[in-house]
């Protein structure tokens, strides 16, 4: 597989969409532990806008597609979550363009870009348990794999997200509305580096469904 076209990105996207409307209520639960319960609603909603928006956007580039659901997120999700999930796409896809189609060194400089612009954004570190403890690992394992299929990419990606999801469990929380917790906030996982390899895992799924596995 060479990458996607324009049309499949777009496509991805609304599938991306589709699945993390449905995971709502998971990540609603991971926010009560640590916050304050929104975290599922605000990205059901963030998503309903990206799908709506990919729907009536002129998507000529992967890029695209990937911009106007940053947008849709930046507008619509509220709070740090809407900040955050609306630059990582937007400056992700910056990455991206003028390129015609979305391949493993596309997705490799897209999460690359996108982590320097979080960390900019967030101020987060590694360590601080936030979506930075998913997305850096996932840049390095899709930096590694910049010149596989875009499938093998993605997954190693994803992977590698769910591990540093994993390693939050045992962090204690240094920036956000979790912060408050202190020690409490031990035992469970971060609800932005969840939603993060939720989104990475429900790209694979779109490729899986092309039979691109």
């Amino acid at each position: 597989m060479t990458g996607l076209t324009a049309a499949q990105t777009r496509d991805m996207l609304l599938h991306v969409a589709a699945r993390m409307q449905e995971t709502a209520d998971l990540l609603t639960q991971a926010d009560r532990a640590v916050g304050d319960g929104d975290h599922g609603v605000g990205m059901a909603r963030g998503f309903a806008a990206v799908a709506a928006r990919l729907r009536s956007a002129e998507i000529d580039l992967p890029g695209d597609a990937l911009q106007a659901a940053g947008t849709a997120l930046l507008t619509s999700v509220g709070g740090a979550a809407g900040a955050i999930f609306g630059t990582l796409f937007r400056a992700g896809a910056a990455a991206l363009r003028g390129r015609e189609t979305l391949d493993a060194a596309g997705l490799a400089d897209f999460l690359e870009e996108a982590l320097t612009a979080v960390q900019r954004r967030g101020k987060a570190a590694p360590g601080d348990k936030t979506v930075v403890d998913a997305l850096a690992p996932a840049a390095e394992a899709a930096r590694s794999n910049r010149e596989a299929p875009l499938p093998e990419a993605l997954r190693a990606a994803g992977e590698a997200a769910w591990s540093g999801v994993e390693a939050t469990k045992s962090m204690v929380a240094r920036i956000g509305k979790a912060k408050t917790l202190g020690e409490r906030s031990l035992g469970h996982p971060d609800p932005g580096a969840l939603s993060l390899c939720l989104i990475l895992r429900y790209m694979l799924e779109y490729l899986t469904g092309l039979g691109q596995t």
